[in-house]
C-alpha cells in the first residue's frame, strides 16, 4: 500500500502545483519553462508507474461490498467518461461547450464510478484521490475565471464519439482484462 500512497503524492504534486499559480510561477521562473514540463511529465509518469505497481501489489480490504447493480452501470458511465476526455482535446463541439472542462468532468465521472464498483481500500485511495483532485481542480479552474470553449460545431462531437469509443473498447477489451487483470465486458 505504501508504493501507492507513494506513487500517489508523486503524481499529484506536480498537479497541485499547477492549481497554485504562484509557486508554479515560481518553479517556472527558477527552471525555465521547458525544464518545468519536462520535470512536470518526468515526476508524473513516476508517479503513474508506482501507482500501478503500488495498485497491483495491495491487499485487498474491503470497506463496503461491490452492488451487482454497479457493474452493468459502469459500463455507460466509463464510456461517457473517456468521450468527455476525448472531446478535451478535439476542435471544441456541443460536449466540450456545455461540460466546459470535459477532461475534469471525465475524469471525476471515471473516479467515481470506479468508486462505486470498487469497494476495497486501494480503490478508495487510487479513485478517491482521483474525485477529489477533479473537484479541487475545476473549483480552482474556476475561481481563476480560466477561458471557457467557445461555441461548438456538433460535427466536432462525431470526432469526440468516435475516438472516446475506440479508446474506450480498447482498453475495456484489451487493456483491461489483460493488464488490470479485471474483465469489462461480461463474457
Amino acid at each position: 500500500m505504501l508504493l501507492l500512497v507513494a506513487g500517489l503524492a508523486l503524481f499529484f504534486t506536480p498537479h497541485v502545483l499547477t492549481i497554485l499559480r504562484r509557486p508554479r510561477a515560481e518553479a517556472i521562473g527558477a527552471l525555465g519553462e521547458g525544464a518545468y514540463k519536462g520535470v512536470y511529465s518526468l515526476v508524473t509518469l513516476a508517479g503513474l508507474v508506482l501507482i500501478i505497481i503500488g495498485f497491483g501489489q495491495a491487499p485487498y480490504i474491503e470497506l463496503w461490498p461491490s452492488p451487482v447493480w454497479a457493474r452493468h452501470l459502469a459500463l455507460p458511465l466509463v464510456w461517457i467518461a473517456f468521450v468527455l476526455v476525448a472531446a478535451a482535446y478535439v476542435p471544441t463541439g456541443k460536449i466540450k461547450e456545455k461540460a466546459k472542462h470535459p477532461m475534469l468532468a471525465g475524469v471525476k465521472l471515471w473516479a467515481l464510478t470506479h468508486l462505486i464498483v470498487n469497494g476495497d481500500l486501494a480503490s478508495l485511495l487510487l479513485f478517491g484521490s482521483f474525485l477529489v483532485y477533479g473537484v479541487i481542480d475545476r473549483i480552482a479552474v474556476k475561481r481563476r475565471g480560466a477561458p471557457l470553449p467557445g461555441p461548438g460545431r456538433p460535427a466536432n462531437d462525431v470526432l469526440a464519439i468516435v475516438i472516446g469509443t475506440i479508446a474506450f473498447l480498447l482498453f475495456g477489451l484489451y487493456i483491461h482484462p489483460n493488464y488490470i487483470g479485471v474483465p469489462v465486458f461480461p463474457g
